[in-house]
């Protein structure tokens, strides 16, 4: 779906205030006053606040499929590089991304709100599906290796970069990394989960390891 400035802005806003306040803690007048727009314009082009919280999921992990959807159909790659650009550009989203995924781990910890956690079971799973396709692509070329746990893999990579975003200030002590600038340690460890993933996933993956 394509969405307008003024709902993105809508979205935007939203996405700020849930990963700080919570969803709950949110209300649609909140959200009205930080955008500077009034609550009927919330209302009129999203319904409800879960209907909002719905089309943010909708559209961020939408994009995903969308370029695993290309990278499927790229003639270019390999498909080892095609997974290390997969692994790359999450990386990316995630380190950009912090709110969003602030907030998806949030609703799944809490379980609060099952048609959020329902809507964004689906979207994964077709995300799962996805990386899938490639996945069997490698192995029909004999590149990669049979019985893959696509989902067990995924989360191994999820699970390692969010852990390594969050808890940033006990990764900067332990390697005494606390005089570098935020944007150079971004780099730094944008390049080591890179390499660190990568080399999981080709060990995982292929009869290299």
């Amino acid at each position: 779906m394509n969405y307008n400035d003024k709902q993105l802005q809508i979205m935007e806003t939203a996405e700020m205030l849930f990963a700080n306040k919570g969803f709950d803690g949110t209300s649609v007048r909140d959200i009205a006053e930080v955008a500077n727009i009034n609550v009927a314009m919330i209302s009129y082009y999203f319904g409800s606040k879960e209907k909002l919280m719905e089309a943010i999921f909708e559209l961020k992990i939408g994009r995903v499929q969308v370029r695993v959807e290309s990278l499927i159909k790229d003639n270019t790659l390999t498909p080892l590089q095609k997974v290390e650009t997969l692994i790359d550009e999450h990386i990316d989203r995630m380190t950009q991304s912090e709110n969003f995924y602030k907030i998806m781990l949030c609703e799944q910890i809490t379980n609060k709100n099952p048609e959020i956690i329902q809507k964004v079971t689906q979207l994964k799973i077709r995300n799962a599906e996805l990386v899938a396709e490639l996945i069997k692509d490698g192995q029909a070329k004999g590149e990669f290796k049979k019985d893959i746990d696509i989902v067990l893999m995924l989360n191994s990579m999820i699970g390692t970069v969010w852990q390594t975003i969050m808890m940033k200030q006990y990764y900067r002590e332990f390697n005494n990394l606390q005089s570098l600038t935020d944007e150079a340690y971004k780099q730094l460890i944008k390049d080591k989960l890179s390499t660190h993933i990568k080399t999981l996933f080709k060990a995982i993956l292929t009869h290299e390891a």
